[in-house]
């Protein structure tokens, strides 16, 4: 954290078909009836020979007829094969649906702290074992609680309240909604604090908050704006169960 300690002067620390055939009859069949005049003609023998033409007609077409609209049926599987492509259409449509976009983490966020309750742990630390010592405040808050059947009211927080080129000193304060009983060394119970203030997030190791505090001190500069000797630090993840480079920490840099 050594630009941490450098700007602690600043702080104090983001998608138809459809065909049919039409056959028509011979017109002889609609002609049979001409041998009607025949029967009433005389029996002279030159009219047998007249008579002889009449198996011509007789010969029916029908049978052509009745075999004819067999073609007809043919368009049916024509019907039936044009939806088959159809189905296809969905798993093209399922294929472009964009994913869902992450917002980025908030980056300087104006926000108003609410004061709660908290049960708090005065400490100092040495850069060098910054986080362990951090640690080993928030699991006697922790012990403290448990042992008294007392559950957290909120995420534990630290707040610096000083810093130099050695070290800091600091507060681990831990939301409760009761007053526990029987408080250790260095412990009390007050408010945490309140007022208007800038959130930053940071994601990763403690280690790596330098990165994080100098972007915060360029946010400032670059916006004009003044902080106060003060800034917290809300573990949104347990840092008592989570690994350290999983940490996600909302960083309120109270303002003037």
């Amino acid at each position: 954290m050594s630009f941490f300690r450098c700007s602690s002067a600043m702080l104090i620390p983001a998608l138809v078909l459809g065909l049919g055939l039409r056959l028509s009859l011979p017109g002889a069949l609609a002609q049979s009836p001409t041998p009607a005049p025949a029967a009433s003609a005389s029996p002279s023998p030159s009219a047998t020979p007249s008579a002889s033409p009449l198996p011509e007609p007789s010969s029916s077409p029908a049978p052509a007829a009745s075999s004819s609209p067999a073609p007809a049926a043919t368009p049916s599987p024509a019907a039936s094969a044009s939806p088959s492509p159809a189905p296809t259409a969905p798993p093209a449509a399922a294929a472009t649906t964009p994913a869902p976009v992450q917002t980025a983490d908030p980056f300087g966020a104006e926000t108003t702290l609410e004061p709660k309750k908290v049960v708090m742990v005065k400490g100092t630390a040495n850069w060098d074992s910054a986080f362990d010592t951090l640690i080993d405040a928030f699991k006697a808050l922790t012990a403290l609680l448990d042992k008294q059947g007392i559950k957290p009211n909120g995420n534990p927080m630290i707040v610096y309240t000083s810093t130099d080129d050695t070290g800091f000193t600091f507060l681990a304060e831990m939301p409760v909604d009761q007053d526990p009983k029987n408080l250790g060394k260095d412990m009390s119970i007050g408010k945490s604090p309140e007022g208007k203030a800038l959130k930053f997030v940071h994601r990763g190791s403690y280690d790596n908050m330098d990165n994080t505090y100098e972007a915060i001190t360029n946010h400032l500069d670059d916006k004009k704006l003044e902080a106060k000797d003060t800034f917290i630090e809300e573990y949104i993840t347990d840092p008592l169960k989570t690994a350290e480079d999983k940490l996600v920490i909302n960083v309120y840099v109270p303002l003037r």
